[in-house]
C-alpha cells in the first residue's frame, strides 16, 4: 500500500539523490498523523462545546483525584503555558462554571482551582469522545501493532520529556 508520504520521499530520491531522505518515512508520517490526530481533538472537544486547550486543563484537574484541585503552578507544569496564560485560562473557565478558585489552606497567598461538578462531567465525556475518535484512527493496527508502535514511538518522546526546563 502506497501513501502520499511514499510519493514525497520518491519525489526528493529523484530530485536531491545525494540526500538521505529516510528519516522523512517515519517523521513525515508522524506529522501527518499528528494533524489527523488534532483534527480528530478538535472534533471530539467540539462536540462537548469545549477547546483543546480547555481540555487540557479540565483534564489535568481529573487527573490528580479527588478533589480534583491544583495550584496554578502545578497546572502550568502539566499543560506547558506562561502563568499569564494560565492565569487567563482560569478566569475563562471559571466564567463558564468549569472551575472554581479556593484559597489554599496551606498558603494565605496562594490559591487552588478547583473543578466544578459540571467541569468533570463535561471532561469526562469530552475523554469518552476523543478515545473514541482515537480508537478509530487505530483501527488498522492489531493490539500488538499499537504496543510496538507506543513502544517505539516512547523510546523517539522520552528524551523529549526528561530535559530539564
Amino acid at each position: 500500500m502506497e501513501d502520499e508520504v511514499d510519493r514525497l520521499v520518491a519525489a526528493w530520491r529523484r530530485e536531491r539523490p545525494d540526500l538521505d531522505v529516510e528519516p522523512l518515512e517515519v517523521l513525515s508520517r508522524v506529522s501527518r498523523l499528528a494533524r489527523h490526530l488534532d483534527r480528530a481533538r478538535r472534533i471530539a472537544f467540539a462536540e462537548h462545546a469545549l477547546e483543546p486547550w480547555e481540555f487540557d486543563v479540565l483534564t489535568a484537574l481529573r487527573r490528580a483525584g479527588t478533589p480534583y484541585q491544583l495550584s496554578p503552578g502545578q497546572l502550568l507544569t502539566q499543560t506547558l503555558v506562561t502563568s499569564g496564560t494560565m492565569t487567563n485560562r482560569i478566569d475563562r473557565l471559571a466564567k463558564k462554571g468549569l472551575v472554581e478558585r479556593l484559597p489554599d489552606p496551606s498558603d494565605r497567598r496562594g490559591v487552588l482551582v478547583r473543578l466544578t461538578e459540571d467541569g468533570r462531567d463535561r471532561a469526562d465525556q469530552a475523554l469518552a469522545g476523543l478515545l473514541d475518535q482515537e480508537r478509530a484512527i487505530l483501527a488498522e493496527l492489531s493490539r500488538a501493532q499499537r504496543g510496538e508502535l507506543a513502544g517505539l514511538l516512547r523510546q523517539l518522546t522520552a528524551p523529549f520529556d526528561n530535559i530539564p526546563g
